[in-house]
């Protein structure tokens, strides 16, 4: 883990003084991944908003659907980036990296998602993600024909929009919290084991 002083303004738990389903949750990530990502301390802190936020998180994650991970992922670095978060948008880089299997998306997609090797299908999909995460207020019926237009139908439009509605959070909390993401991050995903 990155020095805990500058992971993020507030103090951050010590692991072993945490609830036991936290703390559980927590060494879980650490075991699979080497380390602890700096999200889960900055909100272990708080237990009850610990437990929602990852409950909802993994609701719109981790599940099977018309979206594959990967896709939610570039929605989560798509967003992230035009919200200047930079946690998210290294976080989740490395992990749209792991998914896609691709060294180069992350960043094609955080710099300008138009110019990046994605799908006409999947560009469609970050159109609209990023109409709800800057301006859902003129979200309109053109903007649905338009992804569904795409092959994405009601669920998945419905899974695109909490994504991107979810992450706007995530980002407003990782931007005033200045959590900084853990310097693992920036090289999982670049190189073949």
């Amino acid at each position: 883990m990155t020095n805990a002083a500058a992971a993020t303004r507030f103090p951050l738990p010590a692991i072993d003084s945490l609830p036991d389903d936290i703390r559980t949750r927590i060494l879980g990530v650490q075991e699979k991944s080497g380390f602890v990502p700096n999200v889960f301390l900055a909100l272990a802190a708080r237990p009850d908003e610990f437990r929602a936020f990852f409950a909802y998180h993994d609701a719109l994650m981790e599940k099977d659907g018309g979206l594959t991970k990967a896709e939610r992922e570039m929605i989560v670095v798509a967003t992230s980036a035009a919200n200047q978060c930079h946690y998210c948008v290294i976080a989740h880089g490395a992990i749209l990296r792991i998914r896609a299997k691709n060294p180069e998306i992350a960043d094609q997609i955080a710099v300008n998602y138009r110019k990046a090797d994605i799908t006409p299908r999947q560009r469609a999909m970050l159109d609209f993600a990023m109409k709800v995460s800057q301006h859902a207020n003129t979200i309109s019926e053109a903007d649905f024909a338009e992804v569904a237009g795409h092959g994405f139908g009601n669920d998945d439009i419905w899974d695109i929009t909490a994504i991107a509605a979810f992450f706007a959070l995530s980002n407003r909390m990782a931007n005033v919290t200045s959590m900084r993401p853990n310097d693992e991050f920036y090289m999982l995903g670049r190189l073949p084991k």
